[in-house]
């Protein structure tokens, strides 16, 4: 249990302190013959503003200083001395009480090479360096240097000429891309969708407040801070300061996720629909559910509570910090499996870190609000109720909801590899079964070890028991070919409605026509002389179902995709493997190369490319001539959705 503790808190681990920038030291390289045996390979170094790159001669045991070697295998040059640097500079860092060495705005580093193999044309050599703001990046890179044209070898060079064609295939000539991002409420969405997440983290954080492991907490330690202080003041003053640390741990908790997405904005979206990452996810919410069963506990080591319990005797403000660090770690195995659940989501969910810090924001301030409330108006301890089995029941409901959420994730990895094992049917069918069983649970027809004897049922307990009933006469129609309702208020949950195990007219949403191909789309818009709707979505997309199932659904809707426009869904998640002649190589906009294997690679690097997004749903209108027609458009309603479709047609029309 210690060891799957520590791999969550390293999962979580905090490395920044401070939004980081993206590509904060660009690297271009240059070579300067010097004989027909000597080089000087050149790297200059574009720095962004306040960040430091370190030189080869700062000192032992502060930041890291750079390194120049021979690339891995290299054994045809050899180096000469140690590299020269342009000018550099020097602070005493409080840190590290030393000296340091470093560059600022831009460094040119010379490198020595004396070739023994005359007959090579090119050479190799690594580059590792350290790049420091509030937070540092670790720079290692092989860079490849032409020795028979003073000029660098363009990594797009080196790739076979299917590799250039394809990735040349793959930009798209678009007319009148500025319409694209016209949307003056372009934010409001974004916002909205912020807003749920951080509502979501909020409602975790209230649901983890009602576990054994923090709600005894509260009377406790708000009773420390008014006692213990000199003054009332000092004592509410103190609880609040507490709580604030409390909800800053769990914002730092998600800063990590901001540096991933600003290295690669398709990694968040690679992430969250990876197959086995998926699966993982599935594994440990089982596995968090049982524990939430009474079957195990899971806790962090020991010692970690220990030391910060230790820490927290120090007083001041960094007492009070580690106070709340306490609390994190000794409530870990009651708030680890809601904020395990918070995380997989957000990365499911569009926007990524940004929803990750706004639902762990949300978390941390719905366990921080008793703790200040509770300071400021100390007669309301007398109200909370008192500990007991009440608490243990709290944290059985949560291990179903636990184990019901869990099945989303297993069904993501399906949807993504195709397996047919999780068809929406089956689906529902396994949430009907979860739910059974809780309703039995809240009926006291079956117990844990740690329920009492007591069977007397209270009303709050058979009311809430009714409402899980009623659920499950709303879910098991859904199990059915026509269901007698839609199940609308689960939408983006289940699997689509198309990958059913009864027969369907076509893998489409809603039975539409739709291609899975652009260029075959826009052979048929044509064709037809139709414009295109491109849908960019994805098999894990939530909000893509809602979509679907909420918004397409509308008859007025619904007959205009059909009738006047062509679909075409490109699934930027989709791992099926790519036909070996469709396989390249693709060169990104920072000369990073990506590996063009799935259908999910190519579109969702498609969507970047030409959209400047990497965000799912997302919508675009165009004509077969690549020409926007509209702004494009996201999750949104009903209303906002028809008119948007109109204008299109409308523009469309008058273009003719």
């Amino acid at each position: 249990m210690k060891k799957l503790g520590t791999l969550l808190l390293l999962f979580f681990a905090l490395n920044s302190l401070a939004q980081i920038e993206n590509n904060p030291a660009i690297i271009s390289t240059s070579v300067e013959k010097i004989s027909d045996t000597d080089y000087n390979l050149i790297f200059t170094v574009n720095i962004l503003d306040e960040w430091h790159l370190y030189s080869q001669y700062n000192p032992e045991d502060a930041s890291l200083p750079m390194e120049i070697l021979a690339a891995k295998g290299a054994t045809d040059f050899q180096l000469i001395g140690k590299a020269t640097e342009s000018k550099t500079y020097k602070e005493y860092s409080d840190t590290w009480e030393k000296e340091e060495i470093f560059f600022k705005e831009k460094a040119i580093i010379t490198q020595r090479i004396q070739l023994t193999n005359t007959t090579i044309t090119s050479v190799k050599l690594n580059f590792f360096a350290q790049v420091c703001k509030e937070v540092c990046i670790q720079i290692e890179e092989d860079f490849s240097f032409s020795l028979d044209g003073n000029a660098i070898i363009d990594e797009l060079v080196e790739l076979d000429e299917k590799s250039i064609r394809l990735s040349k295939l793959l930009i798209l000539d678009l007319k009148n891309k500025a319409l694209l991002k016209t949307d003056v409420d372009g934010n409001t969405q974004e916002n909205e969708s912020l807003f749920t997440i951080f509502l979501l983290g909020f409602i975790g954080g209230l649901l983890a407040l009602l576990t054994p492991c923090v709600f005894p907490m509260i009377p406790l330690t708000v009773s420390f801070f008014t006692k213990q202080s000199q003054s009332k003041a000092k004592g509410i003053s103190n609880a609040i300061l507490y709580g604030f640390f409390i909800v800053l741990i769990y914002i730092l908790l998600s800063l990590p996720f901001h540096f991933l997405d600003s290295l690669d904005p398709e990694i968040l979206n690679t992430i969250s629909t990876n197959i086995w990452l998926n699966i993982f996810f599935f594994a440990i919410l089982v596995f968090f559910a049982f524990s939430f069963f009474g079957y195990y506990e899971v806790t962090l080591p020991s010692s970690w509570g220990d030391k910060m319990d230790t820490a927290s005797n120090v007083g001041g403000f960094i007492g009070i910090f580690f106070m709340a660090l306490t609390l994190a770690i000794v409530s870990f195995s009651c708030t680890g499996p809601i904020l395990g659940s918070l995380l997989a989501g957000s990365l499911t969910a569009d926007g990524g870190a940004m929803q990750l810090s706004a639902g762990m924001t949300g978390f941390g301030l719905a366990l921080a609000l008793p703790f200040a409330l509770f300071a400021l108006f100390p007669n309301w301890l007398k109200s909370l109720p008192s500990s007991g089995g009440w608490l243990n029941t709290t944290k059985v409901i949560l291990g179903f909801l636990e184990l019901a959420f869990a099945f989303k994730f297993l069904s993501n990895a399906d949807l993504v590899a195709h397996w047919d094992l999780l068809k929406r049917e089956v689906f529902i069918g396994i949430w009907v079964v979860i739910f059974i069983g809780l309703a039995l649970y809240i009926f006291k027809k079956i117990k844990f070890s740690h329920d009492g004897a007591d069977k007397k049922i209270s009303f709050s307990r058979g009311s809430f028991g009714v409402l899980i009933i009623a659920f499950v006469v709303y879910l098991i129609p859904g199990t059915f070919k026509t269901p007698s309702w839609n199940l609308s208020l689960l939408s983006g949950f289940p699997p689509p409605q198309f990958y059913s195990i009864y027969e369907q007219e076509n893998d489409c949403p809603l039975g539409l026509n739709c291609y899975k191909g652009f260029e075959e789309g826009l052979a048929a818009a044509k064709a037809a002389n139709k414009p295109v709707l491109l849908d960019f979505t994805g098999w894990a997309c939530v909000n893509c179902r809602k979509v679907e199932e909420n918004i397409w659904s509308d008859p007025a809707i619904y007959t205009l995709l059909k009738e006047k426009y062509i679909l075409i869904s490109l699934y930027v998640d989709d791992r099926e493997k790519l036909p070996t002649a469709a396989q390249f190589k693709f060169k990104r906009a920072n000369g990073k190369l990506k590996d063009i294997e799935t259908v999910g690679d190519k579109w969702a690097t498609f969507q970047t490319v030409n959209f400047e997004t990497a965000s799912q749903p997302y919508y675009v209108q165009m004509t077969a001539d690549l020409q926007i027609l509209n702004r494009a458009e996201q999750y949104t309603d009903k209303d906002t959705y028809l008119s948007w479709l109109q204008e299109g047609i409308l523009q469309f029309n008058n273009d003719q």
